[in-house]
Protein backbone atom coordinates (compact mmCIF):
# COMPACT_ATOMS: atom_id res chain seq x y z
CA UNK A 1 0.00 0.00 0.00
CA UNK A 2 1.27 3.61 -0.97
CA UNK A 3 2.13 5.56 2.44
CA UNK A 4 -1.47 6.91 3.63
CA UNK A 5 -1.96 10.82 3.87
CA UNK A 6 -1.52 12.89 6.89
CA UNK A 7 -4.24 14.84 6.06
CA UNK A 8 -7.69 13.88 5.11
CA UNK A 9 -8.39 13.59 1.69
CA UNK A 10 -11.65 15.92 1.97
CA UNK A 11 -8.99 18.80 3.28
CA UNK A 12 -6.72 17.88 0.25
CA UNK A 13 -9.61 18.27 -1.86
CA UNK A 14 -11.01 21.52 -0.07
CA UNK A 15 -7.30 23.16 -0.28
CA UNK A 16 -6.64 22.34 -4.25
CA UNK A 17 -10.01 23.72 -4.76
CA UNK A 18 -9.58 27.19 -3.00
CA UNK A 19 -5.67 27.48 -4.20
CA UNK A 20 -6.96 26.83 -7.57
CA UNK A 21 -9.72 28.84 -7.40
CA UNK A 22 -8.34 31.90 -6.22
CA UNK A 23 -5.59 31.63 -9.06
CA UNK A 24 -7.97 31.72 -11.60
CA UNK A 25 -10.02 34.52 -10.51
CA UNK A 26 -6.48 36.23 -10.53
CA UNK A 27 -6.99 36.01 -14.63
CA UNK A 28 -10.62 36.07 -14.71
CA UNK A 29 -10.83 39.28 -16.67
CA UNK A 30 -8.32 37.36 -19.85
CA UNK A 31 -9.69 36.80 -22.91
CA UNK A 32 -10.47 33.25 -22.06
CA UNK A 33 -10.81 32.10 -25.66
CA UNK A 34 -6.90 31.88 -25.97
CA UNK A 35 -6.16 28.42 -26.00
CA UNK A 36 -4.80 26.95 -22.31
CA UNK A 37 -1.36 26.18 -22.56
CA UNK A 38 -0.23 23.25 -25.24
CA UNK A 39 -4.03 22.14 -25.37
CA UNK A 40 -6.44 22.12 -28.17
CA UNK A 41 -8.72 23.82 -25.97
CA UNK A 42 -9.46 27.05 -24.95
CA UNK A 43 -9.42 28.65 -20.96
CA UNK A 44 -12.79 28.43 -21.34
CA UNK A 45 -13.23 25.02 -22.40
CA UNK A 46 -10.47 24.09 -20.34
CA UNK A 47 -12.78 25.26 -17.55
CA UNK A 48 -15.87 23.26 -18.65
CA UNK A 49 -13.62 20.33 -19.06
CA UNK A 50 -12.57 20.53 -15.31
CA UNK A 51 -16.15 21.11 -13.85
CA UNK A 52 -17.61 17.78 -16.14
CA UNK A 53 -14.55 15.99 -14.97
CA UNK A 54 -15.12 16.81 -11.21
CA UNK A 55 -18.89 15.80 -11.32
CA UNK A 56 -18.25 12.73 -13.05
CA UNK A 57 -15.56 11.75 -10.25
CA UNK A 58 -18.50 12.31 -8.17
CA UNK A 59 -21.43 10.31 -10.34
CA UNK A 60 -18.61 7.39 -10.60
CA UNK A 61 -18.25 7.05 -6.80
CA UNK A 62 -22.17 7.72 -6.17
CA UNK A 63 -23.34 5.41 -8.96
CA UNK A 64 -20.35 2.58 -8.54
CA UNK A 65 -20.77 1.70 -12.48
CA UNK A 66 -18.70 -1.46 -12.90
CA UNK A 67 -17.88 -0.79 -16.65
CA UNK A 68 -18.54 2.48 -18.01
CA UNK A 69 -18.60 6.03 -17.51
CA UNK A 70 -22.07 7.56 -15.75
CA UNK A 71 -25.03 9.03 -18.03
CA UNK A 72 -24.72 12.43 -15.91
CA UNK A 73 -22.86 15.37 -17.74
CA UNK A 74 -22.76 18.66 -16.29
CA UNK A 75 -21.33 22.07 -18.04
CA UNK A 76 -21.02 25.53 -17.17
CA UNK A 77 -23.48 28.07 -18.86
CA UNK A 78 -21.33 29.23 -22.20
CA UNK A 79 -23.07 32.49 -21.61
CA UNK A 80 -22.14 33.18 -18.03
CA UNK A 81 -18.70 35.23 -17.14
CA UNK A 82 -15.98 33.65 -15.65
CA UNK A 83 -16.78 34.67 -11.92
CA UNK A 84 -19.41 32.67 -12.11
CA UNK A 85 -18.49 29.98 -13.90
CA UNK A 86 -15.69 29.84 -11.01
CA UNK A 87 -18.43 29.59 -9.00
CA UNK A 88 -19.45 26.43 -10.89
CA UNK A 89 -16.24 24.67 -10.46
CA UNK A 90 -16.30 25.31 -6.97
CA UNK A 91 -19.81 23.70 -6.47
CA UNK A 92 -18.38 20.80 -8.56
CA UNK A 93 -15.26 20.66 -6.52
CA UNK A 94 -17.66 20.51 -3.09
CA UNK A 95 -20.02 17.62 -4.54
CA UNK A 96 -16.91 15.56 -5.16
CA UNK A 97 -15.35 16.40 -1.77
CA UNK A 98 -19.33 15.50 -0.07
CA UNK A 99 -18.81 11.89 -1.67
CA UNK A 100 -15.87 11.04 -1.24
CA UNK A 101 -16.21 12.37 2.72
CA UNK A 102 -19.44 9.90 2.15
CA UNK A 103 -18.42 7.63 0.57
CA UNK A 104 -18.09 3.91 2.17
CA UNK A 105 -14.56 2.40 2.73
CA UNK A 106 -15.02 -0.21 0.12
CA UNK A 107 -17.00 1.75 -2.77
CA UNK A 108 -15.58 0.76 -6.03
CA UNK A 109 -16.04 1.92 -9.42
CA UNK A 110 -14.87 1.80 -13.05
CA UNK A 111 -13.08 4.71 -14.76
CA UNK A 112 -10.53 3.45 -17.90
CA UNK A 113 -7.15 3.94 -15.83
CA UNK A 114 -8.21 1.82 -12.97
CA UNK A 115 -11.28 0.98 -10.93
CA UNK A 116 -11.08 3.45 -7.82
CA UNK A 117 -11.85 4.56 -4.23
CA UNK A 118 -12.66 7.26 -2.98
CA UNK A 119 -9.12 8.53 -2.28
CA UNK A 120 -8.70 7.41 -5.72
CA UNK A 121 -11.07 10.07 -7.37
CA UNK A 122 -10.43 12.46 -4.75
CA UNK A 123 -6.97 12.71 -6.35
CA UNK A 124 -7.88 12.29 -9.59
CA UNK A 125 -10.36 15.83 -8.55
CA UNK A 126 -6.99 17.19 -7.61
CA UNK A 127 -5.19 16.25 -10.65
CA UNK A 128 -7.74 18.07 -12.70
CA UNK A 129 -7.33 21.03 -10.63
CA UNK A 130 -3.90 21.43 -10.31
CA UNK A 131 -3.17 20.84 -14.02
CA UNK A 132 -5.67 22.80 -15.72
CA UNK A 133 -5.07 25.29 -13.04
CA UNK A 134 -1.45 25.50 -14.25
CA UNK A 135 -2.69 25.20 -17.85
CA UNK A 136 -4.70 28.40 -18.19
CA UNK A 137 -2.60 30.07 -16.03
CA UNK A 138 0.48 29.46 -18.14
CA UNK A 139 -1.35 31.03 -20.93
CA UNK A 140 -2.38 34.45 -19.42
CA UNK A 141 1.81 33.92 -18.27
CA UNK A 142 1.50 33.54 -14.95
CA UNK A 143 4.08 30.80 -12.93
CA UNK A 144 1.40 29.21 -10.50
CA UNK A 145 2.17 25.93 -9.82
CA UNK A 146 0.56 23.50 -7.30
CA UNK A 147 1.15 23.23 -3.85
CA UNK A 148 3.82 20.81 -2.84
CA UNK A 149 1.73 19.01 -0.01
CA UNK A 150 -1.40 18.48 -2.89
CA UNK A 151 1.32 17.51 -5.39
CA UNK A 152 2.97 14.50 -2.81
CA UNK A 153 -0.12 13.29 -1.93
CA UNK A 154 -1.17 13.01 -6.07
CA UNK A 155 1.89 11.28 -6.79
CA UNK A 156 1.35 8.68 -3.97
CA UNK A 157 -1.94 7.65 -4.91
CA UNK A 158 -1.94 7.68 -8.68
CA UNK A 159 1.70 7.93 -9.68
CA UNK A 160 3.36 5.28 -8.15
CA UNK A 161 6.37 5.33 -10.41
CA UNK A 162 7.10 8.63 -10.23
CA UNK A 163 10.65 9.72 -10.10
CA UNK A 164 12.35 10.32 -7.40
CA UNK A 165 14.73 13.49 -6.62
CA UNK A 166 12.03 16.38 -7.87
CA UNK A 167 9.71 18.63 -5.95
CA UNK A 168 7.16 16.96 -5.65
CA UNK A 169 5.02 19.71 -7.79
CA UNK A 170 7.35 19.83 -10.67
CA UNK A 171 7.38 15.99 -10.46
CA UNK A 172 3.15 15.67 -11.14
CA UNK A 173 3.62 18.40 -13.54
CA UNK A 174 5.92 16.02 -15.39
CA UNK A 175 3.88 12.79 -14.56
CA UNK A 176 0.85 14.72 -16.33
CA UNK A 177 3.11 15.67 -19.28
CA UNK A 178 3.54 19.71 -18.84
CA UNK A 179 6.82 19.87 -18.21
CA UNK A 180 10.55 18.31 -18.62
CA UNK A 181 12.48 17.97 -15.91
CA UNK A 182 16.75 17.53 -15.35
CA UNK A 183 17.17 14.62 -17.85
CA UNK A 184 13.73 13.60 -18.41
CA UNK A 185 12.39 15.03 -21.21
CA UNK A 186 8.70 16.40 -21.34
CA UNK A 187 6.58 13.41 -21.68
CA UNK A 188 4.15 13.05 -25.06
CA UNK A 189 1.80 10.67 -23.22
CA UNK A 190 0.51 9.46 -19.77
CA UNK A 191 -2.05 8.45 -17.35
CA UNK A 192 -2.62 8.01 -13.56
CA UNK A 193 -2.62 4.82 -12.41
CA UNK A 194 -6.27 5.00 -10.18
CA UNK A 195 -6.60 1.31 -9.36
CA UNK A 196 -6.45 0.44 -5.62
CA UNK A 197 -3.61 -0.84 -4.54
Amino acid sequence: MPPATAVPWTDLLSTATEECLDALLDVADQDWSLAARDLDWTCRHTLDHLALGLIGYAGLLIARPRDRYITLFASLDPQAPVPTCLEGVRIAASLLTSTVRDAAADARAWHPWGHSDATGFAAMGITELAVHTYDITRAFGRSWVPPDDIGSAVLDRLFPDAPSGHGPSDTLLWCTGRIPLPELPRRATWQWAGAVR
